[in-house]
């Protein structure tokens, strides 16, 4: 099988040694390690994003970038709905997506998504020279801290069409939720640190992580993530609200650096008053 591209943006020690540095044995593989690392439910969880994609209007027409592609559990479902060429995937782990590709996907799905359309890179680098209609990162924001769901969003306004929309499923705190506070047990027995893998977030931390990218941002909440994981939507602003973003943003910046100005030259004015008085 050809190979998918690593693209290591720094040689260094990995920050993610639990993923993106995880290799899959052959044991391993043979006992479907690589379907269970991506979270299990292989039968049922990639045709769900497929099926809310579609419910947002995606279209075989349409360009999907899958962040997080893993061995393909969704990716191959939107192989066979887009058109030919139309998929994109990347994950910061190089076996896990290999191996996918090589075990997961068929021949013909292979055919309708070239090689070149697939990359392994732990920075969010999904420039492979065109834009995108929609986007969805499916539990990776549950795996990363908030500065890499900055960046995410930072690098995928890049590459993203005007109007496109960006989903990403987040594990979600209430705005009450303590942020020393641990999380209930799981049902295996665990519990969880906010500041941890699993990571967990308030909305406003999402909000503030679009805004730097031209973002509009919509929760949608619910959307039948099997670990109860909510949706947030992000939609890229067209030119026309950008110029208008940037002008409003420019308009509620002014007032304050008038007032600045009006107090630094009434300071001006009230030290010459006084020089004045006491000669």
């Amino acid at each position: 099988m050809p190979e998918i591209e690593h693209r290591i943006e720094l040689d260094a020690v990995s920050t993610h040694p639990d993923y993106s540095g995880r290799e899959f044995s052959d044991e391993e593989i043979a006992a479907g390690g690589h379907r269970e690392f991506v979270g299990g439910a292989w039968g049922t969880h990639g045709q769900r994003q497929l099926d809310f994609l579609k419910s947002q209007g995606m279209l075989p027409e349409h360009r999907l970038l899958d962040i997080g592609c893993g061995s393909f559990r969704a990716g191959r479902h939107f192989i066979d709905f887009l058109d030919a060429g139309n998929y994109y995937g990347i994950d910061a782990n190089h076996s896990l997506m290999q191996t996918g590709y090589d075990l997961e996907l068929s021949d013909e799905q292979r055919t309708k998504t070239p090689i070149t359309h697939l990359r392994a890179n732990d920075r969010f680098d999904g420039d492979f020279g065109v834009e995108y209609e929609f986007a969805i990162a499916n539990s990776v924001f549950s795996h990363v801290s908030l500065n890499h769901i900055r960046l995410a969003l930072y690098r995928l306004d890049k590459v993203m069409a005007p109007g496109g929309s960006f989903y990403a499923t987040f594990f979600e705190r209430k705005a009450t939720f303590p942020i020393d506070a641990i999380s209930e047990l799981t049902k295996n027995g665990k519990g969880y640190f906010t500041e941890k893998n699993n990571f967990w977030y308030f909305r406003s931390d999402l909000r503030w992580a679009a805004t730097f990218g031209h973002w509009k941002v919509t929760y949608i909440g619910d959307w039948g993530h099997p670990a109860g994981q909510r949706m947030m939507q992000f939609t890229k602003m067209t030119a026309t609200e950008i110029a208008a973003h940037e002008a409003k943003t420019i308009a509620t910046k002014a007032p304050a650096s008038v007032k600045a100005d009006l107090r630094k030259h009434a300071g001006r004015g009230k030290r010459w008053a006084k020089r004045k008085l006491n000669r």
